[in-house]
C-alpha cells in the first residue's frame, strides 16, 4: 500500500531524491484545487494565476469535468483502429464553430505542431513541389520541446545547438509583426509559415491585424500553407474558440492543446480545404491520441466554454485586468513599461530582467501564484472563470511586492 506524504517538506525531500531535476519548482506540493484556488499539503491556500500554464481553462475541480471523468470509467482507451464517440463529438464541435473541415488528434501541443510541420511538407510534395520543405517561424516564438518544434521555436535558449545539435534542418526565422522580415526569408524552398496569433512564452505579444492578413495574402500568392499555433491561446482564452477569429484571418491549419482537455493531455490539428485531405492512412498517427478519456474531457470543456458564458467572461474580466495593470504602472512609474494582452492572456512588461523573479517570489509569499516569461514579462494565464475580485487580489499583491522591493 502506498503511504501518502504528510507535508510539503516530506514530499519535496522524496522528490529531490527520485524526481529528475529538469524543472525548477516552487517549494510547494499541490494537493487539491477549487475554481481559481489551490491548496498545498500543508493546507496553505493560493490564488492560481498560472493555471497549469494555461491548461486549467475551467479552473480546478469544475463540475462538468468531474462528471466527464465519471463517464470515462466506462472506457479509458481504445485504439485508432476503431471510432469512439467523444472523439467524434469534439471534432464536430470544433468544425461547427470554426472555419475548419477536419481535426486529427495528438497528445500535446508539441505533437500537434509536429503534425502541422509534417502536413505542410507532404502538402508541398502532393502539389508538385518536392523542393519545398522549409517552414518560416517567428523570433521569440514557442512551439514545443521536441527536436523539430524546439528548432521551429525562435529562441536560442530553447534550441541551443550547444546542447542539442545537430538540429533538424528546414527552419528559418523572421521578426514577429514584421511582414517585410517574413518576405525576406521567402524562397522557392518554403512550404509554410508558422506563427502564434498571440506570442505567449515570447512575452504576451498579440499580432497586428496587418501582419496576420499580410501572411494570409503572402501564402495565397506563393501557394503555401499558413499555420497557426494556438496551443496556448486557443480553447477560448482570447474570448473566441480560436484567437485568429478575433482577426478574421483563416489559416490552413491550426494547433490546439493546453486547455482543450482541462488537465488531461490532448492536442489537435485542425485543417481546412486541401490541407484537410493531406494526411492519409499510414502518413501520421499516435497510439494514445484521440482516446475516449482525453476526448471525453475535451467534449465537456468545449461544451462548457461554448454555452456557459466562459469566453464572454474572459473578455470582460480580461479588459478589467488590463485596466488595473495600467493603473498599477502609473503608481510605479518606470517599473511597468507596457501592458498588453487579449482576453485572459495578459502581460506586464518590466523595465529589466532583474525585477520579474523578485516580484514572482514576493507574490508567492503572499499566496498568489504568477510567473515571469521572456525574461521581463509578468504573464497571467488564470482560469477563464476568474472574477474581478480575484483580479483585485493579484493586483494588490503585485502592488505590495513592488513597494516592498522599492520599485
Amino acid at each position: 500500500m502506498i503511504e501518502r506524504f504528510k507535508s510539503n517538506a516530506e514530499a519535496i525531500a522524496a522528490a529531490d531524491k527520485y524526481l529528475y531535476g529538469n524543472h525548477a519548482r516552487m517549494p510547494i506540493v499541490m494537493d487539491k484545487g477549487e475554481g481559481c484556488w489551490v491548496w498545498d499539503l500543508d493546507g496553505n491556500k493560493y490564488l492560481d494565476f498560472v493555471g497549469g500554464i494555461a491548461v486549467n481553462g475551467l479552473g480546478h475541480h469544475h463540475p462538468a469535468i468531474v462528471k466527464a471523468l465519471d463517464r470515462a470509467k466506462d472506457m479509458m482507451h481504445c485504439s485508432n483502429y476503431y471510432y469512439n464517440e467523444p472523439a467524434i463529438q469534439v471534432c464536430k464541435m470544433i468544425c461547427e464553430n470554426s472555419c475548419f473541415d477536419k481535426v486529427f488528434f495528438a497528445n500535446s501541443g508539441a505533437e500537434a505542431n509536429e503534425g502541422q510541420i509534417k502536413l505542410a511538407r507532404k502538402y508541398a510534395k502532393d502539389h508538385g513541389h518536392p523542393e519545398r520543405y522549409v517552414v518560416i517561424s517567428m523570433l521569440k516564438s514557442f512551439h514545443g520541446r521536441t527536436l523539430a518544434t524546439a528548432t521551429a521555436t525562435g529562441q536560442e535558449i530553447v534550441h541551443n545547438p550547444k546542447w542539442f545539435s545537430p538540429l533538424p534542418e528546414g527552419f528559418r526565422y523572421a521578426e514577429f509583426n514584421n511582414l517585410e522580415s517574413v518576405k525576406a526569408q521567402m524562397g522557392d524552398d518554403v512550404c509554410a509559415i508558422l506563427t502564434e496569433p498571440v506570442q505567449g512564452e515570447g512575452g504576451v505579444r498579440p499580432a497586428s491585424q496587418e501582419f496576420l492578413q499580410g501572411l494570409r495574402d503572402l501564402c495565397d500568392e506563393k501557394g503555401i500553407l499558413l499555420m497557426f499555433d494556438e496551443v496556448q491561446v486557443g480553447s477560448g482564452r482570447t474570448g473566441k474558440l480560436f484567437a485568429h477569429q478575433n482577426y478574421g484571418v483563416e489559416p490552413d491549419t491550426c494547433s490546439m492543446a493546453k486547455a482543450l482537455g482541462s488537465g488531461v493531455p490532448i492536442g489537435a490539428v485542425c485543417a481546412r480545404g486541401e490541407a484537410a485531405l493531406t494526411l492519409t492512412p499510414g502518413t501520421h498517427g499516435s497510439t494514445f491520441a484521440g482516446g475516449p478519456l482525453a476526448c471525453g474531457l475535451a467534449e465537456a470543456t468545449l461544451d462548457t466554454m461554448l454555452h456557459e458564458g466562459v469566453m464572454d467572461n474572459a473578455v470582460k474580466v480580461g479588459e478589467y485586468f488590463r485596466a488595473k495593470l495600467t493603473e498599477l504602472s502609473g503608481k510605479h512609474p518606470g517599473t511597468i513599461t507596457e501592458v498588453r494582452g487579449m482576453g485572459m492572456i495578459n502581460g506586464a512588461e518590466l523595465k529589466d530582467n532583474e525585477i520579474g523573479p523578485k516580484i514572482v517570489q514576493k507574490c508567492f509569499e503572499k499566496k498568489v501564484l504568477i510567473n515571469c516569461t521572456a525574461g521581463n514579462v509578468l504573464r497571467f494565464i488564470p482560469p477563464l472563470i476568474v472574477t474581478e475580485e480575484e483580479v483585485d487580489i493579484v493586483v494588490k499583491a503585485i502592488d505590495e511586492a513592488m513597494t516592498e522591493l522599492g520599485y
